[in-house]
């Protein structure tokens, strides 16, 4: 029987990650994030911001945690509704689920927040955290990700590496390749390679957005820059079968 959870969403089948069951720490009915990606398959960003501040509870979250059935899940995964690392409760919430679940836990963000110590400090309590990066420039950045106004290619940047030097888990780089930045394939490998993530991950956007996929084909050329890297693609792995829990007006939620 499937329940209408408030903060955390299915399992869902990730490519990326086997059975994910998503934590949201923003539950809204409208997106919080400080991007407004061209691709996001959640819609536009309603709620537009880089302030830290407390969405839910923690204790709201271990509660629907302690309440799950027996499921089978690979990785409890921030993601949801918008930018994880806005949630100033994001260190508390994890802390607080490894101490009642054995799974992995992981991140997905945007990367934008990465110039704060403290955000950089709560991701470092994560198993895996996967880091975007669908640019390799100013203008590619504000073409692609939309950003909140004055927010800088080259901070992001710096944060990703500050983040890599004192990161002891896993590292991946998720890369959104649509048209729009295809051709700049090269420039982002080169950072990549500066970055020296354990996993690159190369992606297109297959649920419905504002803009298509690219072919099996052109992502296959674009793997070519990656070479030597350890690279996946959604095109290389079929997602786990994976029965949810959660009610449909939660899986809306599903990470990016």
């Amino acid at each position: 029987m499937r329940k209408n959870f408030r903060y955390i969403y299915g399992p869902v089948p990730s490519w990326r990650l086997g059975s994910s069951l998503g934590i949201d720490l923003l539950s809204r009915k409208e997106k919080v994030c400080s991007f407004d990606c061209i691709y996001c398959q959640i819609g536009r960003t309603k709620s537009y911001t880089t302030r830290r501040k407390l969405y839910v509870p923690t204790k709201g979250v271990v509660s629907e945690i302690k309440a799950l059935p027996k499921v089978k899940i690979d990785y409890i995964t921030f993601s949801g509704r918008g930018e994880p690392t806005l949630a100033k409760n994001l260190g508390a919430t994890i802390k607080a689920i490894k101490r009642l679940r054995p799974e992995p836990i992981a991140v997905l963000t945007n990367s934008s927040l990465l110039y704060r110590q403290d955000v950089r400090q709560e991701l470092a309590l994560a198993d895996l955290v996967a880091l975007k990066l669908d640019a390799g420039s100013q203008k590619s950045l504000r073409l692609i990700n939309h950003p909140v106004k004055k927010t800088k290619f080259s901070a992001i940047l710096k944060g990703i590496k500050q983040f890599r030097k004192v990161y002891r888990g896993k590292l991946a780089l998720q890369i959104m390749f649509t048209q729009e930045n295809k051709d700049k394939a090269k420039n982002i490998a080169k950072l990549a390679r500066q970055i020296q993530a354990d996993e690159i991950q190369i992606n297109t956007p297959t649920r419905p957005s504002l803009v298509g996929p690219l072919s099996r084909k052109a992502i296959s050329v674009i793997k070519r820059y990656f070479r030597g890297m350890n690279v996946i693609s959604l095109y290389d792995i079929k997602p786990k079968l994976v029965r949810p829990i959660s009610t449909e007006d939660t899986m809306i939620r599903r990470g990016k």
